[in-house]
């Protein structure tokens, strides 16, 4: 059982409402700081991952109009004796609110999720360092038909993360992180498309490459490809697993057929260069599409009525935008 430790800091004028918090059954264990601070109190909390957004949330609900009161998480490794999951409720008391699904109790917290994805999409030094790393090693992977080093720049390539934020910041209706979500994400795309190009002048491309050939093939299938990626891409990034690892899932549908589209125009092939942006563009609305669908399915929404309400209007448009984009460009494919 994944667990994580809430330290909770509740001004004096707050104590009241420490029973209230501390009486869910999915609190598994709690502390009070022996050293009392006298501003307030310090409660330590044990409890499940997958409860924590629960908890958060009526702690904002209790605490928020208090002044100086702090909620910080912890990961926990391992802690004895071991916290066994308590028996299956009955039925009754399993109903859940309706908007919930049975996806939500699988992932993170709606804050870990934030905080863990605000950090990855700021367009600095180290991002654009990676892209261009990546699309170095994704470029010399397609000209020498060699598989294992394409995969290779998949794992560096840090396209996960502002794809990611782009589809949280619709589920949140959160302006300011889409903006910065896109901003990462047309300025990695952009600057690994110059770097790709300047490649395709100086570079030898060899047509020949199954790798790079196979990126000028669009068929209906790359539409299903692209949509998995992007849901098991958001699926795994909200359940805690190594941005690297998944980070392969955004990649392997988004890198690839970028490099290739860069290396062609370069090349200036210009037929082979149309198809590869052609499934380039593709895997860009799949994975989007696919993004705010996990997200949404997840229940992951604001924690306000008035949030979610907002929230709600901004689903219904990214979603409607993206299958629009999607149905035109598999008629696009069709023809072509």
């Amino acid at each position: 059982m994944a667990l994580r430790q809430i330290e909770v800091v509740i001004p004096n004028e707050g104590q009241d409402a420490i029973d209230e918090l501390l009486k869910d059954d999915y609190v598994k264990n709690f502390w009070q700081d022996s050293s009392e601070l006298q501003s307030g109190h310090l409660i330590k909390v044990l409890v499940d991952a997958s409860e924590t957004e629960k908890f958060l949330d009526k702690a904002e609900e209790l605490l928020g109009n208090l002044e100086n009161y702090r909620l910080v998480m912890l990961p926990i490794e391992a802690t004895l004796p071991r916290v066994d999951r308590e028996e299956e409720k009955e039925e009754e008391d399993q109903e859940e609110d309706e908007e919930e699904t049975g996806l939500q109790g699988a992932r993170v917290s709606r804050e870990e999720l934030y905080t863990d994805i605000s950090d990855g999409v700021s367009l600095n030094n180290v991002y654009l360092a990676m892209v261009f790393l990546s699309t170095i090693v994704a470029a010399a992977g397609l000209t020498r038909d060699n598989t294992a080093v394409v995969i290779g720049a998949m794992v560096i390539a840090p396209l996960l993360a502002p794809n990611v934020g782009l589809a949280l910041s619709v589920v949140l209706a959160d302006l300011k992180l889409g903006i910065k979500s896109l901003k990462t994400a047309f300025g990695g795309l952009t600057f690994a498309m110059i770097i790709s190009v300047l490649l395709g002048v100086v570079m030898q491309v060899d047509m020949d490459s199954n790798e790079l050939m196979s990126r000028t093939e669009v068929n209906h299938a790359d539409i299903a490809l692209a949509l998995a990626s992007g849901a098991a891409g958001v699926l795994a990034y909200t359940i805690g697993m190594s941005a690297a690892v998944i980070g392969v899932m955004v990649a392997v549908a988004l890198l690839p057929p970028l490099v290739a589209t860069g290396l062609l125009l370069g090349n200036m092939q210009w037929e082979p260069a149309f198809y590869a942006f052609l499934l380039l563009t593709t895997n860009v609305i799949c994975v989007n599409l696919a993004a705010v669908a996990t997200l949404m399915l997840q229940g992951v929404r604001p924690r306000t009525w008035y949030e979610t309400k907002k929230a709600r209007r901004f689903n219904q448009i990214a979603l409607t935008f993206w299958f629009i984009m999607l149905i035109a460009l598999a008629i696009v494919i069709y023809f072509a």
